[in-house]
């Protein structure tokens, strides 16, 4: 802290050097931040949450499989709705600790949209479609059509799952550059407000 007398006897305290430092460094750091666009993928996380989640409705009326038995789309799709909202907070406000949450969160998000993937391509391979041979037109079995349904709204589920696991991993990536670039600062947006402070003292006489 610096501090200036006057001849007054006024004493001045001036903005500390290391602090204007600090802040200018918090501020880069939040620009860095902002440039990656955390909202945008949050927001990106969250409608593909939602997706998976209202999709897979269909599959409880069907044949139920290891999919439908697992829950897969709803702890998915609730993954991908938690990451989703720590990234937007994170754009809204820029602290370290929450850095670090957004962080945590995208890994397991990414860690469990690979787990999803994987869950989601062996149920494809093993429930094939039933077919439709030696039939007469549109007098095909219901489990035809079912198991028809099943696989397409389960196509359609690994696609979304896919764009999640790309986007939790470039989340992922722009967080963890920016956490070794900045790790040593505890915050990032509440710089120490110093500002010139002026001291009379008192009159002796």
């Amino acid at each position: 802290m610096a501090v200036a007398v006057a001849r007054d006897l006024t004493v001045q305290v001036l903005e500390d050097v290391n602090v204007m430092k600090l802040n200018d460094r918090q501020q880069a750091l939040r620009a860095a931040i902002q440039r990656g666009e955390p909202k945008c993928l949050g927001v990106s996380q969250v409608m593909l949450g939602l997706m998976v989640m209202s999709y897979s409705i269909p599959l409880h009326f069907t044949e139920a499989t290891e999919v439908v038995r697992l829950g897969v789309p709803w702890w998915s799709g609730l993954m991908f709705i938690t990451a989703g909202v720590v990234a937007i907070i994170l754009d809204k406000q820029c602290t370290m600790k929450i850095l670090q949450v957004c962080l945590i969160v995208s890994v397991v998000s990414t860690v469990l949209s690979v787990v999803a993937v994987i869950i989601y391509s062996v149920d494809i391979d093993q429930n094939i479609v039933v077919p439709c041979t030696n039939m007469p037109l549109n007098q095909c079995p219901e489990k035809h059509y079912a198991t028809r349904l099943s696989k397409g709204v389960k196509s359609s589920l690994l696609l979304f799952t896919l764009a999640q696991t790309v986007i939790s991993a470039i989340l992922c990536f722009l967080l963890f550059r920016q956490r070794n670039g900045f790790g040593q600062y505890t915050t990032l947006t509440q710089a120490a407000q110093s500002s010139p402070t002026s001291f009379i003292p008192p009159d002796l006489n």
